[in-house]
């Protein structure tokens, strides 16, 4: 082989360069392929401060019924679980020794009665004097005291529901003896539930009676128990710096218990703004960021946005959008300020992420 064959090193640097050239004036000759991304369009959407807490749920009435003498039971009206009205007997005790004393009191004071009466017929004829007459008013209001005692007693001996709800578990049984604070039963109105929960204290100036709640529970897991507040502690715990809101929920179907747990939600300042999915901010720092697709021409602008309340997957724009312009959701990472994208789809939220894959390109503004 010749000398002059081989190429030289600084011939295939010269080569090298010439193609070079040759790649960089065809890649700058083909124009760069628009990045397709997901948009979703600003809108109004309704949205509130919310407030969260656990409360512990109360009846509406709750009472341990228990005896006020010391007395054998003689007869039980209710049983486990009962639903009862208010008024009615649940618990008698021996009242035999009242009965009779009560039967006494009555004869006793139909008597003291119709002396009384004709004392004051004598005395309209000027047959008896005034202080006869005050004498036996004296007697008859007496018995009537009597009365009223025996009939005291005899209530003692009858444990009657104070008002209408459901019965606890039953603690004594027929014959036994019960003394003074012995506990027969609970007794709860759980028509409407009393939900306390505690709510730092620097949410005070926002809190007010009748605002709206919803609750849930474990033990209803997908169902929601809507209420309101009903009232606000006076005092601030001074160690918690919270303060006991009450809230009233419904409970018609008796679905909840006293002593549950349930995770609350408080709403306050309910209003209309614009409301974007949270993939759509670009967070730096303390700023945050969108990328809006210009409607002319496809182009993206980096735009700087204020942010309020935020709510699972979702937040509101305060300030930097307004209403109908397009936002990329999706492809955030891909694009950068003054590049231009092709919108692939529009995402309304309501349709999953392979439905959006599936629809045609568009190139467009919806």
């Amino acid at each position: 082989m010749r000398k002059y064959d081989l190429p030289t090193s600084a011939h295939r640097r010269r080569y090298l360069a010439a193609a070079l050239m040759v790649l960089s004036s065809v890649a700058l000759a083909a124009p760069p392929a628009a990045t397709p991304v997901f948009v979703t369009k600003a809108e109004i959407q309704a949205i509130e401060d919310r407030i969260e807490a656990l409360g512990t749920l109360r009846a509406n009435e709750s009472v341990e019924l228990t005896a006020s003498v010391t007395e054998i039971v003689t007869a039980i009206s209710f049983d486990d679980g009962d639903r009862v009205k208010a008024g009615q007997v649940l618990l008698e005790m021996t009242s035999g020794e009242e009965h009779a004393q009560l039967e006494e009191a009555l004869v006793t004071v139909d008597e003291a009665k119709r002396q009384y009466q004709r004392i004051k017929s004598l005395r309209a004829q000027q047959s008896a004097s005034e202080s006869q007459l005050d004498e036996q008013r004296r007697i008859w209001e007496a018995s009537r005291a009597r009365l009223n005692a025996i009939e005291s007693r005899l209530a003692d001996r009858l444990i009657r529901a104070p008002f209408g709800g459901v019965v606890g578990l039953r603690n004594v049984s027929v014959g036994a003896l019960v003394t003074p604070g012995d506990l027969i039963t609970t007794l709860d109105d759980d028509s409407v539930m009393k939900l306390d929960f505690p709510v730092p204290a620097v949410y005070l100036g926002i809190i007010r009676t009748d605002m709206p709640v919803k609750a849930i529970t474990r033990t209803w897991q997908g169902r929601v128990f809507e209420g309101s507040v009903k009232s606000i502690d006076s005092r601030v715990d001074p160690v918690t710096r919270t303060v006991i809101v009450r809230a009233l929920l419904s409970n018609s179907d008796h679905a909840l218990r006293p002593g549950m747990l349930m995770s609350v939600e408080l709403f306050s300042a309910q209003r209309r703004a614009i409301v974007l999915p949270e993939e759509c901010l670009v967070a730096q720092g303390q700023e945050h960021f969108v990328f809006v697709v210009s409607a002319d021409d496809n182009m993206v602008q980096r735009r700087q946005v204020r942010i309020g309340t935020r709510r699972p997957g979702q937040v509101e724009i305060i300030e930097g959008l307004t209403v109908g312009e397009l936002v990329i959701t999706d492809g955030t990472l891909k694009v950068r300020p003054g590049s231009q994208v092709s919108i692939r789809a529009v995402d309304d939220g309501t349709t999953r992420l392979h439905q959006l894959l599936e629809q045609p390109e568009s190139t467009s503004q919806p």
